[in-house]
């Protein structure tokens, strides 16, 4: 048994790494403009993607959200998503305020989930409904200590982000968590106490989770609330 999960994680890590390398390279020739996602009737979305990506990376996901009618939202100040979470925050509450949005959804991957809790636990946060987060590691990873870049050891679960997101409980009932079985990237995984809702996906990866139609079918509930 243990020889068989040992090849299915293995497989599922080549299968989500593969997608990543693949959207990666496609968001660096993309030029579509990002104001032609902006129309639409139903819930407003802003979309955060993770440490690393621009909002390109999740353009398959933000494609599918506009024609379900949604308006869909990036922010190109955040470029690749290399700074401080209180920084990426900033721009997030930054941007709500700027565009006067109500009853917001936000859509976000790993990082991104990180900076849209924050953002909803802070002032503007009432313009916010609720947030899909796709592989955030709430509590941290334990990998991050290892690593010898400050954008990712900022994922040690003692990095003050984290510790200070993890103490800001009451916006977590706003939440829904959606994470895979095994994360190659977040060993601790996904779960997040007092969510509105966690999913657990049969599957493994960080990426190729984006492409789940949970994710779309977790979206188009709280739109309809």
């Amino acid at each position: 048994m243990g020889a068989i999960r040992t090849l299915r994680r293995a497989a599922w890590w080549i299968a989500d790494y593969t997608y990543a390398v693949y959207w990666q390279l496609r968001a660096a020739v993309d030029r579509r403009d990002a104001a032609s996602f902006a129309t639409g009737s139903e819930a407003p979305i802003v979309i955060l993607p993770g440490v690393y990506e621009t909002w390109r990376f999740m353009q398959p996901l933000i494609t599918a959200l506009h024609a379900r009618g949604h308006p869909v939202h990036v922010l190109d100040s955040l470029r690749h998503n290399r700074r401080p979470v209180i920084e990426s925050a900033q721009l997030m509450t930054d941007f709500l305020e700027s565009a006067q949005l109500t009853d917001a959804l936000i859509v976000a991957h790993s990082k991104g989930g990180l900076a849209g809790k924050m953002a909803m636990a802070g002032p503007s946060g009432f313009r916010v409904r609720a947030m899909v987060a796709v592989a955030t590691p709430f509590g941290g990873s334990r990998y991050a200590r290892m690593l010898p870049v400050r954008s990712l050891r900022a994922f040690s679960p003692s990095d003050p982000s984290i510790m200070q997101l993890a103490r800001q409980v009451d916006v977590n009932r706003r939440i829904v968590s959606i994470y895979a079985a095994f994360d190659p990237h977040i060993p601790e995984g996904s779960e997040l106490s007092g969510a509105m809702k966690n999913v657990r996906l049969d599957s493994g990866g960080h990426f190729r989770v984006l492409a789940d139609p949970r994710v779309l079918a977790e979206v188009a509930a709280l739109s309809e609330r």
